[in-house]
């Protein structure tokens, strides 16, 4: 099993656009996508250690749907209770143990498994940087960084000292993945 994991320092910072992205670019692989998340939506019950969504339509409703609608064979969205993670694990092992070739976006997996690719996304108008996120920057494989004409965010010098050696990929836009970051990829998952 091959698995590339898209992270980010906060929401909304363009992890799902760029998980669909390569997805196209690597449509020949059967993904199965997942995107695990830590909110839940009102009226979970607070015994639940995880939510098991498949996604069954493609299109641009949700970020399971707009993985699918890039191509993947199969999409879940997960959602998970950070204090109850450990739990949650043998409920998603079927899931991970699923498809040759998993794309899985989250932070929180990165603590229970060792993924061939490890993507961080980074956005520069985005100041939120998580905790979680900060102790994941340096074990990254690849970082993706959204400046929209940002070129200079205020946690830059933090993200400079631990992305040094990593390579990185500025672009203004995350739809748009860049070759190097394609190479990478081809590289890891076709050992």
């Amino acid at each position: 099993m091959k698995t590339v994991v898209v992270c980010g320092h906060s929401r909304k910072v363009g992890k799902t656009a760029v998980a669909a992205g390569l997805i196209e670019a690597f449509i020949e692989y059967r993904w199965t996508a997942i995107k695990i998340s830590s909110h839940w939506h009102a009226g979970a019950s607070v015994d639940e250690v995880c939510s098991i969504h498949e996604e069954l339509v493609g299109g641009d409703t949700s970020d399971s749907s707009r993985l699918l609608a890039a191509g993947a064979a199969r999409s879940f969205w997960i959602q998970v209770r950070e204090e109850r993670a450990g739990e949650a694990m043998p409920q998603l092992l079927p899931i991970l143990q699923s498809g040759q070739f998993l794309m899985i976006e989250s932070n929180w997996i990165l603590r229970h498994i060792e993924p061939d690719v490890r993507i961080m996304v980074l956005r520069y108008d985005i100041e939120d940087f998580k905790d979680s996120a900060r102790g994941m920057l340096a074990r990254a494989d690849a970082v993706v960084a959204i400046h929209k004409g940002i070129f200079s965010p205020s946690w830059n010098d933090f993200a400079l000292t631990a992305t040094a050696g990593i390579p990185s990929f500025r672009m203004p836009d995350p739809h748009t993945i860049p070759l190097g970051l394609l190479d990478l990829i081809r590289t890891r998952i076709a050992k």
